[in-house]
């Protein structure tokens, strides 16, 4: 409980981030509740009532309609959250949010109430994740979002940088509804992928999920992660600047083009799964990174054609000692003689 929140960042109870949901929710309850524990946070553990405008919640939306929704949602969801009970393994169940009280004005003030129960998994909590504001608002997805709290949970672990889990331990943390994307290659295409994208592009670290079978079938995922270098950690800077629409434009395009990239010590990212064959012959792949980059500061643009057109500018030339900041810096002087 020692962990506070900064002006850029706050913290979330690394109990509150493996939970279950037993009760679906979406980016905008799970924003909100961020907001309302970090607004809570020096009396969290306490049986008192708390005090939030209302305006805080709504961010940029002038209605207040989308708050009252997210709070019946969080008052009625309920979450199976991992605990210690008599020092051993336990599950508890409780509830996210107690009573509340709503002003009827429109900047008026929201009273809310922690539950016992959740209050003192928050009071026994060792283990946080902090968030950083920008980047949990620009997430587009509640499975980006949850993956983000996840690995911000266990970034700054020294001695860990994977954690096994089972395939449906995995999609309930990330919050899959029951009976939804239920074959491996859906929750890949339309969950996993979309959101390893994200957070590669706009968080500190990278991360990949990797599938472990029994058998035939897909029963297990591997979360690897590992903090980014001072380069991509510039592009994830220049992401946060997009617009919204702009950043979800970004990532539709991206969603089934994004290969993990490679653990630390390898040698590079695989190259994205698009990448035309006749590029083969004309040079190896870049990073993973250095293609995100490029889509990410020149939205538009086909950067294989743009690949291709700096390779076939490049033959005969010295190779340059960082092929993949010598295309991006190309790429940058194409789209300021090519613009769309």
């Amino acid at each position: 409980m020692e962990a506070r929140p900064t002006a850029d960042s706050l913290v979330k109870p690394g109990e509150l981030v493996d939970l279950v949901e037993v009760t679906p929710l979406t980016l905008n309850d799970r924003r909100i509740y961020n907001l309302l524990l970090e607004n809570a946070w020096d009396a969290i553990d306490k049986p008192v009532t708390h005090v939030i405008a209302k305006a805080a919640l709504r961010g940029s939306h002038n209605s207040n309609d989308r708050v009252g929704d997210s709070l019946e949602r969080l008052m009625s969801a309920i979450v199976k959250v991992a605990v210690v009970w008599d020092g051993e393994p336990a599950i508890e169940r409780v509830q996210l949010l107690g009573g509340n009280l709503e002003s009827g004005r429109a900047d008026g003030l929201l009273e809310y109430e922690i539950p016992a129960r959740l209050r003192k998994i928050i009071r026994n909590s060792q283990v946080f994740a902090r968030l950083q504001r920008e980047v949990m608002f620009a997430l587009s997805s509640k499975y980006a979002l949850t993956l983000y709290e996840m690995v911000q949970k266990r970034g700054n672990l020294r001695w860990k940088a994977s954690e096994r889990f089972a395939l449906d331990g995995f999609r309930g943390i990330i919050g899959v509804p029951k009976g939804k994307l239920s074959s491996w290659s859906n929750l890949k295409l339309r969950a996993i992928d979309p959101a390893v994208a994200e957070v590669n592009a706009l968080s500190d670290f990278m991360v990949e999920v990797v599938p472990l079978k029994t058998g035939r079938a897909v029963t297990h995922v591997e979360l690897r992660w590992w903090r980014k270098d001072g380069d991509a950690s510039g592009a994830a800077d220049r992401a946060l600047q997009f617009s919204k629409v702009g950043r979800r434009t970004k990532a539709e395009g991206r969603t089934e083009q994004v290969e993990p990239a490679a653990a630390p010590g390898g040698q590079g990212a695989a190259p994205l799964r698009g990448r035309p064959a006749w590029l083969d012959s004309r040079g190896p792949a870049l990073l993973t990174e250095t293609y995100e980059t490029a889509r990410l500061r020149h939205p538009g643009y086909d950067i294989y054609f743009v690949e291709g057109e700096w390779r076939a500018w490049s033959r005969g030339k010295d190779a340059p000692n960082d092929p993949d900041r010598a295309f991006l810096a190309f790429f940058r002087r194409y789209a300021e003689g090519n613009p769309l």
